[in-house]
This record gives structure tokens, C-alpha cells and sequence, in this order.
């Protein structure tokens, strides 16, 4: 399949940046490993379910029905294609531009190819998962895991829940999970009110997001949920499944205070310490990493010619910062395919918005970091590589043999070398060891299978437009 613009991820930054482009006369291809598009945030219960209130699981619902509606109609149009259930595994440069690398289905064996002038990758980010005793027990989930079996599929982690952790994802968490009938026995986060007091300037520039804050709070004021600041789950227990939680408050040092230690039972336990962008595919590309975030301009394009990055693979920053960056993203391709310099002015609002929203951001990624002594209560016997099953003893070990990287204690114990590579323990281990989190840069953005590698490259390519023929 040919196409102007490969856009890879259908969230609020690859749908703002398909618009625009689309808009503009470029074709526009949307490669999506979702279902329906939306992304995460946007993300919609299945057909089936026959959800009667789908937009009771939301806020911003009013901007997800324009998005859905600009896409609809230029899907009608055929400025853009949207490719469901695409699961791309690299990207190639080429002499001529892209080739997106994809596997179909929810086999992810049928491999399709789409070859484009331009890429935009809009791949969102995932969740930082820090281990502790007993969090590899059943009952025990991720808190955008916890949204995501709301959202998408209607169903809850069980009927008396805690949600713990830090960060502004454990607010709408807690409330949707009221809002659908469990019982929400405490919200526990690490961050105290001191932390907010130091970024009031950056606060109030957004006095939305505060409203937006009070009106969570209320909710969950309605629905008697506790909330527990400057407190953190210190162990999971159970047998089979998960029996209890227990809380304790901490110091100002992040440690734990002595004697205020409680048992909370429940049955779930949603967690979360913010969340990580994915930058595989632009470190496969050669893409200058920042830290963590892929490093864009202020058209957002990547150093490497062709390519641009928008949304939470520049910098976890939420919604209405992704919408602002595929907007400019998409306006700034559609003119440098056509020749043009791109002109701010015409992005001038959305530029303006990134500005303040990353300030805001910058602001909230100091004041809910991770408590600072939490790798000291990971026990020894803690399982901290769950595809390998690697102990937290185990790379202390390594540490004191000598490894003072996350590549050394990976080669020393085997963590990281399991299904997800890294991408869910990375965090953990290089917390429990000590080490900085290094970017680690795979040929591979997902695993594939052999066949899809020993195939002939070109029959697949020629096979798939003669499916695009057809299906045309």
C-alpha cells in the first residue's frame, strides 16, 4: 500500500495529525493496533457490549465526538485509510521515503507493509511499574490497566478496591471505578501537599486542570472514598489471590514512618507510578532520544529527514498537549510535502497551548515523582523480572559483583531478557539496582514471528497492493 503520510497510532495525537493533514490534500494512512480508534484515552467499549452510556466512562467527550466525526468524514472523502488491528513492528527507511512494517490480526502473523513519503509516530506511552512484595499476585493491576477493562470492555478488577501509587492517573481511576459500583477502600498516594505548594505558579496557569482536580475529588467525596496522601502500599498479601493491602504514611524523606502501618482488605489492587513514552520504532529509526522522549522541533520533527513524533512519545503530557502537537505535526507535513515552508502563524493557537501545557507538565512531573526510598522496601525474594523470573536478590547480587548498568545486571541475571524486553521491569530494576534507566535500542518494536522475518520482503509488498487493488 502507497501512501503521503503513515501516521502510527490512532490516540489524540495521530487522529489530530491525520485530520490536519488530511485536510490539506495529503493521503493519510492511519496504522493502529487497536480495534477502533482513539487511543487510550479515547478508548470505547466494544460494539458488542452494547454500552447505553458510553460517554458516562469519559471526560472531554465533546472533543472525542469532533475527532470522530473530522475522521469519519474524511474517511468518506478518502483522504484517509484506517488500518484496525495493525500491529507495527519497524519502521525502514528507504531511498524513497518509509516502509511500515505491520503484523494484522489478533494472531499478528499475517505481515502488511504500507510504504509512505512521511511518517508521523503518535505510539503513545506505556506505564512505569515499580515492583513491591506481593504485586505479581492475581487482583493486583496496573491503574491504566484497571481503565482499560472499564473502558474497553466493561468489566471491573473486582468489587472492593485500592488504587495506589502517584501521579493525575490515579484521580479518574478511583472515580470511574466508584462511579461503576466497587468499592473504592482507599485512594493512597505517595505525594503530600507540600509538593503542590512548591508548582502553585505552574498550577494556576491551568486553572481548567484545577477544576478538573476539585471535580474528582468530589466524586470521590460522594462515593466515601479515603484518600491517604503521603502514604504508599508496602505489601500485598494473599494466598491464591489478593487478601489485603497494607499502607503506611511516609516521611519526608520518602521512608516509611514507624507505627503507621494499616491492613486495608480488598480484592484489587490498581497501581501506578506515571508512565514512560514509546520510542522503539524512533530509536529503530535513529531518532535522537531526549532522556526518555523522542527530541522534536517546533514543527515536531525528529533529526532524522521524514520523520516527525507528536504526543506522549515527545514527553507524557496528556490529552489536550497530544491534540496540540499532532495538530502542528500534521500541519507542518502536509506543507513540507508540498514544497512549502510552513507557516507558524497558522498553528499559532495550538502552539501557544503546547507552551503552557508543558510548563504545567514539567511542573507535575516533579511534584508526583516516585517516592524516593521505595526500591529499599522491594524484599530480596521479591520476583522483579516477572518473563524470567528474577528475584530483587538476585540483581542486588549482580550489583555487588560489579554491575553499575542495567546492561551488566541484565547479562548477570537474565532480567529484561524475557517477552517484553525491559519495557515492563526496566524501571524496577534499574531502581533496585541503583542505575540510571538507559534507553535501550531493539530492531524490533514487538515480538514477530520467524516466518514473517524469512519471508521475501518485495512478494509480501506485492501481494499486499494487490490486496489494496482488490479490496478498491
Amino acid at each position: 500500500m502507497r501512501t503521503d503520510l503513515a501516521v502510527i497510532g490512532a490516540g489524540p495525537a495521530g487522529l489530530a495529525a491525520a485530520l490536519a493533514a488530511g485536510a490539506r490534500g495529503v493521503r493519510v494512512t492511519l496504522v493502529d493496533a487497536a480495534a477502533e480508534a482513539g487511543g487510550q484515552f479515547y478508548r470505547q467499549p466494544a460494539a458488542g457490549l452494547g454500552a447505553l452510556r458510553a460517554r458516562a466512562l469519559h471526560h472531554q467527550w465533546r472533543t472525542w465526538l469532533r475527532l470522530r466525526e473530522g475522521l469519519d468524514r474524511h474517511l468518506a472523502a478518502g483522504r484517509v485509510s484506517h488500518l484496525a488491528d495493525h500491529h507495527v513492528w519497524c519502521v525502514e527507511k528507504e531511498s524513497e521515503g518509509f516502509t511500515v512494517h505491520a503484523l494484522l490480526g489478533p494472531e499478528q502473523e499475517r505481515p502488511v507493509a504500507v510504504r509512505a513519503r512521511a511518517v508521523l509516530l503518535a505510539t503513545g506511552g506505556y506505564e512505569r511499574v515499580l515492583p513491591f512484595p506481593g504485586w505479581t499476585l492475581p487482583g493486583v493491576v496496573t491503574a491504566g490497566g484497571a481503565q482499560a477493562m472499564l473502558k474497553g470492555g466493561l468489566v471491573v478488577p473486582g468489587r472492593r478496591a485500592v488504587v495506589a501509587g502517584t501521579g493525575p492517573l490515579l484521580l479518574p481511576v478511583a472515580t470511574g471505578l466508584a462511579a461503576a459500583g466497587v468499592t473504592v477502600a482507599a485512594l493512597v498516594e505517595s505525594t503530600g501537599p507540600r509538593a503542590f505548594v512548591r508548582c502553585a505558579g505552574a498550577l494556576a496557569a491551568q486553572p481548567g486542570k484545577a477544576v478538573e482536580a476539585a471535580a474528582y475529588a468530589a466524586r470521590l467525596l460522594r462515593h466515601g472514598v479515603r484518600i491517604l496522601a503521603r502514604h504508599t502500599v508496602v505489601e500485598a498479601q494473599g494466598t491464591d489471590r489478593l487478601e489485603a493491602v497494607t499502607v503506611a504514611a511516609l516521611d519526608g524523606g520518602g521512608r516509611v514512618r514507624a507505627g503507621t502501618a494499616r491492613r486495608v482488605p480488598c480484592d484489587a489492587l490498581a497501581v501506578g507510578h506515571g508512565m514512560l513514552p514509546h520510542t522503539d520504532l524512533a530509536e529503530t529509526l535513529g531518532c535522537r532520544i531526549d532522556g526518555t522522549n523522542v527530541a522534536v522541533d517546533d514543527e515536531q520533527r525528529t533529526d532524522v529527514p521524514g520523520v516527525w513524533a507528536a504526543g506522549e512519545a515527545t514527553g507524557i503530557g496528556g490529552a489536550a498537549l497530544a491534540l496540540a502537537e499532532g495538530h502542528i505535526a500534521g500541519r507542518s507535513i502536509a506543507a513540507r510535502l508540498a514544497g512549502a515552508v510552513p507557516d507558524p502563524q497558522g498553528w499559532e493557537r495550538a502552539a501557544r497551548s503546547r507552551a503552557a501545557l508543558r510548563g504545567f507538565v514539567s511542573a507535575l512531573d516533579d511534584a508526583y515523582a516516585p517516592p524516593a526510598r521505595w526500591a529499599e522496601r522491594v524484599t530480596d525474594d521479591t520476583v522483579v523480572c516477572r518473563c524470567e523470573e528474577v528475584r530483587a536478590g538476585s540483581v542486588r547480587e549482580a550489583v555487588a559483583l560489579g554491575a553499575g548498568d542495567l546492561r551488566t545486571v541484565k547479562l548477570l541475571t537474565r532480567a529484561g531478557m524475557g517477552w517484553c524486553q525491559g519495557r515492563v521491569c526496566g524501571p524496577g530494576v534499574a531502581g533496585i539496582a541503583g542505575c540510571a534507566e538507559a534507553v535501550a535500542r531493539r530492531p524490533l518494536a514487538r515480538p514477530v514471528p520467524l516466518g514473517v522475518l524469512a519471508g521475501d520482503p518485495e512478494e509480501d509488498r506485492r501481494q499486499e497492493d494487490r490486496r489494496q487493488e482488490d479490496h478498491q
